[in-house]
């Protein structure tokens, strides 16, 4: 028994990982994107996208058990909470850098094991304690990119002041996943819970969704819907879902910490950006607090 939960426990953190590399990408390639297109719309729109292709896998793995469907409010719930932080994501973008923002993504496992607890009563272990402060540190600086100065004044930017909201929602999502889930395959809750997100979003989104003129849009919008609804959408909810399942909120959203090495390389990339050295260090803060997050 002890091997087999080892081994589910390795692929939660392999999910996990996927999950930090495909989420960055989303950052760099939000960033080109969010000034073009209403949050609300392609966030309606990589919804609905990302619905139909983990519908499609659904359908020829596990399929649809309707026992899956029972109390169908658990996944409003938590679709509701991913469209809030995808719109807020792209509404923060709009004046937010990539780095910075992937920075506040950085709080969510503080964020987590705080509804860990308060949800599910998972305790947190003083060297968990310790890395949470050290990744929250290491966010901090990032964000005011090492002016001291501007921490203490608290000059957070606009789109950094946005995100750190959908942040909030998503911290929130990673616990209620383990507490809603009722035995559910990974694969049939996530379909089920982009089905509730993209309804959510038709609602909220509904009118952006029909001013936009989808044919004049450039092709940077095209190819980042495209990502974000396959890699960032699609593929992230079945990681974070599946890993869930098998480690602690806090553990799950760890990963987090290593988004903001993810989106220096993506934009380094992308646009040969190098980020100021004084960003270094709180990069190397994250890194360690990963590193202690995942030791057993």
């Amino acid at each position: 028994m002890a091997a087999v939960q080892l081994t589910e426990s390795r692929r939660g953190h392999a999910a996990m990982l996927g999950f930090s590399a495909l989420v960055a990408g989303s950052f760099s390639l939000g960033k080109l994107a969010a000034p073009l297109i209403d949050p609300a719309a392609i966030t309606a729109a990589r919804f609905a996208v990302a619905a139909v292709l983990v519908g499609a896998v659904a359908g020829l793995t596990r399929g649809f058990p309707r026992a899956a469907l029972a109390a169908p409010w658990r996944y409003l719930a938590l679709g509701a909470l991913m469209a809030a932080y995808f719109v807020l994501m792209f509404e923060g973008l709009k004046t937010a850098t990539a780095v910075s923002t992937a920075a506040v993504f950085t709080l969510t496992p503080v964020m987590a094991a705080g509804f860990g607890w308060l949800l599910l009563r998972q305790r947190t272990g003083a060297r968990m304690a310790l890395a949470l402060a050290l990744g929250a540190a290491g966010a901090l600086w990032v964000i005011f990119r090492g002016d001291l100065a501007a921490l203490i004044r608290l000059e957070v930017g606009r789109g950094e002041a946005i995100y750190f909201w959908g942040c909030a929602a998503h911290a929130l999502y990673a616990a209620l996943v383990r507490k809603l889930n009722r035995g559910e395959p990974a694969i049939v809750f996530t379909f089920w819970t982009m089905v509730a997100g993209t309804v959510a979003m038709l609602v909220w989104g509904g009118p952006a969704l029909l001013a936009t003129d989808w044919a004049a849009l450039p092709g940077v919008v095209w190819v980042t819907l495209g990502y974000v609804s396959v890699a960032a959408t699609a593929a992230t909810f079945f990681l974070v879902q599946y890993a869930a399942l098998r480690l602690p909120a806090a553990k799950v959203m760890a990963y987090t910490y290593l988004v903001p090495s993810w989106v220096i390389l993506w934009e380094l990339a992308l646009h040969g950006t190098v980020p100021a050295a004084l960003v270094a260090p709180g990069v190397g803060l994250t890194c360690v607090a990963l590193a202690l997050l995942l030791k057993e």
